[in-house]
């Protein structure tokens, strides 16, 4: 059922969709705080992993 679910038509039409929303100026922004939140993310999930639980500072 879903063994094509994602082709490169389907990335290029979500990429004029972000285009739109968005506009063109604000894209490295956005994708700047997509970046650091993964970034965030990733870390927390580090920390949980070592069993430390308590995590790190969001700032």
């Amino acid at each position: 059922m879903f063994r094509n679910a994602i082709e490169p038509w389907h990335l290029l039409v979500v990429a004029i969709v972000f285009i739109v929303l968005f506009g063109y100026r604000k894209l490295p922004d956005t994708a700047r705080a997509l970046g650091k939140s993964v970034r965030i993310l990733k870390s927390e999930a580090r920390a949980m992993k070592d069993g430390d639980g308590t995590g790190g500072s969001a700032g």
